[in-house]
C-alpha cells in the first residue's frame, strides 16, 4: 500500500473522528443537565464556549501552520480534542466543562483547519468531498452511539469516553506517521496565471467577503440549532423516547451527509443558483413543518428535510464558481470599501 493510500486513509478516519463529538452534545444534553442541576438554556452557553475555541484555532491555523509541522499540530489538536472530551466525562463541576469545551473547541477547529489546508494541497478534489461526506458520517454515528449508551442504562459519561479513547488513539497515529505527511508530495491544482494571494486586510475591505460570512453565519446557525436542541424538542416537548429521539438526531446528519454527497455529484449538472433558492425555500418548509408538526412523522420529514436540503445550500454556496460571480456583480453595483 503507497504512502498516499495510507494516508488517505487515515485522513478519513480523522474526519469521522471529527465529526463524532458534534453529534453527542444534542443527544447527551438532557441528561448532562439533570447532572449539573441546570436550566435548559446553558446548552447555548456551552455551544457558545466550545464554538469560540473552534474560531480561535481556526483563525490561528495559518500563522501556527508556518511554524509547526502539520504530523506535529495535528498529533498535539487531536489529543487537545480528547483530553477535553475526556474531561467531560470525568468532571464533577459545570464550570470546568465549559473550560473542557473551549478546549475541545480549540482541538477540533485546529484539526479540522490543519486537515482542510493539507487535504487541498496533496488531495484531489474529489477526495476532498468525500472527506466532508466521512464527516458527516462521524456526525450520524454520535448520536446513535449516545442512543445506544443511554439505552443499555448506562450514564451519558461514557459515550464521550468512548469518543474520547478513540481520539486519543488517532492523536498517537498522528504522532507516529508524522514524519511521512511531509514525505508525500503535492498535487499540482490549475491555477490562472496572474493570481496572487490578497492580504488579508484588503480581502476584508470587499463587501463580498462579509456577505459570504453572513451567509455562512446564518447557514451554520441553522446546522447548528436542529442538530442541538432536536433531541430536547423530541423528548420534551414531543413525547418521544430517548432511543426514538437520538435516531432521529442521527437521522439529521444523516440526511445532511447524503445532501452533500448526493449535490457533489449533481453540483455541475444542474442550474447552481436556481437550485440553492430552491433548497433554502424547501428548507424553510422543513423547518415550518418541524414547527408545527401536525403529525410526529411530518415533524421528523421536516427535519430531515433542513439537513438534507442546508447540506446542499452549504456544499453549492462553497463550491461553485457561479456564486462567486454573483457576489462580484454584487460587490460591482454595491461599490467599494475604503480601509
Amino acid at each position: 500500500m503507497s504512502k498516499r493510500t495510507i494516508l488517505t486513509t487515515l485522513a478519513f478516519l480523522a474526519f469521522i473522528s471529527l465529526g463524532l463529538p458534534n453529534g453527542l452534545l444534542g443527544v447527551s444534553w438532557p441528561s448532562i443537565r439533570a447532572d449539573f442541576s441546570l436550566p435548559l438554556d446553558r446548552l447555548g452557553l456551552l455551544v457558545a464556549v466550545t464554538t469560540a475555541g473552534y474560531l480561535a484555532a481556526s483563525f490561528m491555523s495559518g500563522a501556527v501552520l508556518r511554524r509547526v509541522p502539520i504530523g506535529m499540530l495535528l498529533a498535539l489538536s487531536t489529543l487537545a480534542a480528547a483530553i477535553g472530551l475526556l474531561g467531560f466525562a470525568l468532571t464533577p463541576v459545570w464550570p470546568l466543562m465549559n473550560a473542557l469545551g473551549f478546549l475541545a473547541g480549540l482541538g477540533g477547529g485546529a484539526v479540522d483547519a490543519g486537515l482542510n489546508a493539507y487535504g487541498a494541497r496533496h488531495f484531489s478534489p474529489q477526495i476532498l468531498n468525500w472527506l466532508h461526506a466521512f464527516f458527516g458520517l462521524g456526525t450520524t454515528i454520535g448520536p446513535l452511539l449516545v442512543s445506544g449508551v443511554l439505552g443499555s442504562g448506562l450514564v451519558w459519561q461514557v459515550s464521550y469516553a468512548i469518543v474520547a479513547s478513540a481520539q486519543l488513539a488517532l492523536a498517537a497515529t498522528f504522532f507516529l506517521t508524522r514524519s511521512r505527511l511531509e514525505e508525500v508530495p503535492e498535487i499540482g491544482h490549475d491555477v490562472e496565471e496572474g493570481l496572487t494571494a490578497a492580504p488579508v486586510s484588503e480581502t476584508q475591505c470587499k463587501p463580498v467577503v462579509w456577505f459570504g460570512m453572513l451567509v455562512f453565519f446564518f447557514y451554520s446557525g441553522i446546522e447548528v440549532t436542529a442538530a442541538q436542541w432536536s433531541y430536547t424538542l423530541l423528548t420534551l416537548g414531543r413525547g418521544f423516547s430517548e432511543t426514538n429521539a437520538g435516531l432521529v438526531v442521527g437521522l439529521f446528519w444523516g440526511s445532511l451527509t447524503i445532501g452533500r454527497i448526493g449535490f457533489g455529484f449533481m453540483a455541475n449538472r444542474v442550474p447552481l443558483l436556481k437550485t440553492l433558492r430552491i433548497c433554502i425555500l424547501m428548507a424553510a418548509l422543513g423547518a415550518l413543518l418541524l414547527w408545527l408538526a401536525p403529525h410526529p412523522a411530518l415533524g421528523v420529514l421536516g427535519l430531515m428535510m433542513i439537513g438534507f436540503q442546508i447540506a446542499a445550500a452549504g456544499l453549492g454556496i462553497c463550491s461553485n464558481v457561479a456564486v462567486v460571480r454573483a457576489l462580484s456583480n454584487f460587490h460591482e453595483k454595491a461599490g467599494r470599501w475604503r480601509c
